[in-house]
């Protein structure tokens, strides 16, 4: 996304610069001079539409590729901690076996 945010700087940059330089060093009358800064403007505005949309499309996929990202370590980590809770209860319930035989012996003398 750095990237594409330098690109379109640069971009903007260097219409501006164009237009300028296109201004000043224009040898044709005010009228043509006016209408071939519009054309530039609107070339500009169609070239920055595009950069942006482009730009979004760029996000969007990054976001949607993270989301997915992010899921499936969701997925795992619930199952990680399901095995690890499963661990948890057979070692608590033979415990309480143990228990249980050392309270029968205590009971029988």
């Amino acid at each position: 996304m750095d990237n594409s945010g330098n690109t379109l700087i640069g971009l903007i940059a260097g219409t501006a610069i164009g237009v300028a330089l296109g201004v000043l060093f224009a040898p044709e009358k005010g009228e043509i001079t006016r209408r071939k800064l519009a054309d530039e403007a609107a070339a500009a505005k169609a070239s920055l539409a595009d950069s942006a949309l482009e730009l979004k499309d760029k996000v969007s996929d990054t976001i949607n590729a993270d989301a997915e990202t992010l899921e499936a370590k969701m997925e795992n980590l619930v199952s990680d901690v399901s095995y690890k809770a499963d661990d948890i209860i057979s070692a608590l319930e033979k415990k309480l076996a143990d228990l249980k035989k050392k309270n029968k012996t205590l009971q029988k003398s």
